[in-house]
């Protein structure tokens, strides 16, 4: 099985003009009424600290950034990005429930 990564498989080329395209396509966000955010409780490989995580955001990384900026500020903790989810620091998850049906996204509580 042959595996190709960022280059395609191109290892070398003598083309003084050539340039590697790329395929990845930003996906486009969709407004907040059409998604369904899940927000969650986590304590696991964390050290027995308690996280706020929101999962499904459908669109580009650069919103999912501005969203996570958004609520960690509103919250007043800090957090992070990654791979897709945001991460709060602490047991926000009824505040972060409250500032995102503000702004109109619909809002599922998973978990206890």
């Amino acid at each position: 099985m042959e595996k190709k990564g960022k280059n395609n498989g191109m290892v070398y080329s003598t083309n003084p003009n050539f340039e590697i395209e790329d395929e990845e396509e930003e996906i486009e966000t969709l407004p907040p009424q059409q998604q369904e955010l899940r927000v969650y409780l986590d304590r696991k490989n964390r050290g027995g600290k308690t996280a706020t995580l929101v999962k499904n955001f459908i669109g580009s990384e650069d919103d999912l950034n501005d969203l996570g900026k958004m609520l960690k500020s509103a919250c007043g903790v800090g957090g992070s990005v990654k791979d897709g989810e945001i991460i709060i620091q602490g047991e926000k998850r009824d505040k972060v429930m409250q500032i995102l049906e503000k702004k109109g996204y619909k809002v599922k509580r998973v978990g206890g």
